[in-house]
């Protein structure tokens, strides 16, 4: 039977990694045809510059050398910016990062918009292909991770989600070997804080306290750091201008992001249902992932891998703002699991759909049909019982024992 589990995990990751080659093909052909290459900001088939988001994170290296670098949290004073750097009619854009991204930015603004957006993400590969070399083992799974939608819409939206997915399976990789340093990749992750907001309670419920105080460390030394070199009001202006137009993003009545969502708050709200709804039923389902992960780290069972996939999941359902390629840590630990093997038959339908799932919710998501945002709360709750059941196992062979 374990052989046949096996088999059949192996079979599925090898039809992710065929069928993502395939997606993968498709989707450059596709991409590169709808492409305008008038320079300096080629534009592609949406009128967006190439790279996308990474238009934003280049604004923030040239912002750290302003007098005052948090003006652009302001969507009108920043759309007026790229107004005059891109012409009229660019489509709206804001600020959702914290002003520690000046730090990481900076070097990138020294360079034409091109250039920068190539080492970006010739940066990302050479850190992120190491990292998941190391965590999956497994030449199939690295090459379905690479196929990957997620991974697929991270480069061409020039996202930074390589650098944190790699932090984030380094930081579990080393968080017992390696406290400090697991504490310094997790305190990183400020840079996209969101990411990362799961981990404290993880790491205090599971007394892991040199890893919480060095990723508190890391993180008050960034935000120091930033502070020092561009002023305080950076900070004052994200917290209250740069928190508030994310929140717009999730209460805009046009529901014109809800596509890019996996989440379930954008999966209500793309049907009609109003804010307030929506969000009762996302903090809901966040208080039950919350539960699950506290529980899980608190017994600290002995299943890294399995921690790992519950921790992604339970993160992507906990939060109402969460984009497709923000799914790609989850996806790495989904076919780390079917390459050990670990999975039984709903587990392996449930990775495949962890797998494709950026590409069913803009799929789905932009005919405003509801459904993708279940599948990592249902993943999440598979791993759940799986811990269970081996915990109730565990205790009732100690009581037979004694």
């Amino acid at each position: 039977m374990v052989v046949d589990r096996l088999k059949a995990n192996r079979n599925a990751l090898t039809a992710c990694a065929v069928l993502g080659a395939f997606f993968v093909t498709v989707a450059a052909g596709a991409y590169a045809y709808t492409l305008d290459w008038r320079l300096p900001f080629p534009r592609d088939g949406t009128t967006l510059v190439v790279g996308r988001d990474f238009l934003n994170f280049w604004m923030y290296g040239r912002a750290a050398s302003m007098a005052d670098p948090g003006a652009w949290y302001d969507p009108h004073t920043y759309n007026t910016m790229l107004a005059a750097l891109l012409g009229d009619n660019y489509p709206g854009q804001n600020w959702s990062y914290p002003p520690t991204l000046m730090l990481l930015m900076t070097p990138f603004a020294r360079l034409g918009y091109l250039p920068a957006l190539a080492l970006w993400t010739a940066i990302g590969l050479v850190i992120f292909l190491p990292v998941i070399w190391r965590y999956l083992d497994d030449r199939r799974a690295v090459i379905a991770v690479m196929c990957s939608p997620a991974a697929v819409f991270g480069v061409i939206s020039g996202q930074i989600s390589f650098l944190t997915t790699a932090l984030m399976l380094g930081a579990f990789m080393w968080l017992d070997r390696r406290p400090v340093a697991a504490g310094a990749l997790i305190g990183a992750l400020t840079l996209k804080p969101h990411l990362g907001v799961l981990f404290p309670i993880v790491l205090a419920l599971s007394r892991r306290w040199v890893v919480f105080a060095s990723a508190a460390a890391t993180a008050l030394g960034l935000a120091a750091v930033s502070a020092l070199l561009f002023g305080v009001k950076p900070w004052i202006d994200y917290i209250e201008i740069g928190l508030a137009v994310q929140n717009f993003v999730l209460s805009d009545p046009e529901r014109i992001a809800t596509p890019f969502f996996p989440t379930l708050f954008m999966n209500l709200r793309g049907i009609g249902l109003p804010y307030s709804v929506a969000m009762a039923a996302q903090a809901a389902l966040a208080i039950i992932a919350v539960t699950m992960v506290a529980w899980a780290f608190r017994t600290r069972a002995n299943e890294p891998r399995i921690l790992a996939a519950l921790f992604f999941a339970c993160s992507l359902s906990a939060l109402p703002y969460m984009l497709a390629y923000d799914t790609l840590a989850l996806c790495v630990a989904a076919l780390a699991l079917l390459a050990d093997g670990t999975l039984d038959a709903r587990g392996r339908w449930l990775a495949r759909l962890i797998y494709w799932l950026p590409l069913l919710q803009i799929g789905l998501g932009t005919l405003h049909v509801p459904g993708p945002a279940l599948i990592a709360p249902a993943f999440a709750l598979c791993l759940f019982m799986r811990l269970y059941a081996a915990e109730r196992s565990q205790a009732g062979a100690a009581l037979r024992t004694t």
